[in-house]
């Protein structure tokens, strides 16, 4: 029962998600919507990691099944995506690079914050 409550509020995170992105004339996606409430619930202990730490656990340990429907709708689209495979490649390397560089800044300079903030207290 427990993992059916937990379930219960994820879903109903991502159903305000989905009401969000039907409201608001914003070109962000619901799923991105839902992350944040979650985030903002978890951050402000409306919501407790407790609440929903099983059935999260469970989801994110099946994730990778999640992606057999896209990698199959791949490889049944191999002959429209063969003609522009070198311009995805090389753009798939470089938007990761761009975000592996940009997400190790962003946390160098929270951990300076916190550092910072641990010496003035």
């Amino acid at each position: 029962m427990k993992y059916v409550k937990q379930f219960c509020i994820i879903v109903l995170i991502s159903f305000i998600g989905e009401g969000l992105y039907e409201l608001l004339p914003f070109p962000v996606p619901a799923s991105v919507y839902g992350l944040i409430l979650m985030l903002l619930a978890l951050m402000s202990g409306v919501l407790k990691v407790s609440q929903v730490k099983e059935t999260a656990t469970f989801l994110i340990e099946i994730m990778p099944v999640m992606f057999i429907p896209a990698g199959v709708g791949l490889m049944s689209s191999w002959g429209v995506l063969k003609p522009v495979l070198g311009p995805v490649m090389v753009i798939t390397v470089l938007t990761t690079i761009l975000v592996m560089a940009v997400t190790g800044m962003v946390t160098q300079g929270v951990i300076r914050a916190q550092e910072r903030r641990d010496k003035h207290e």
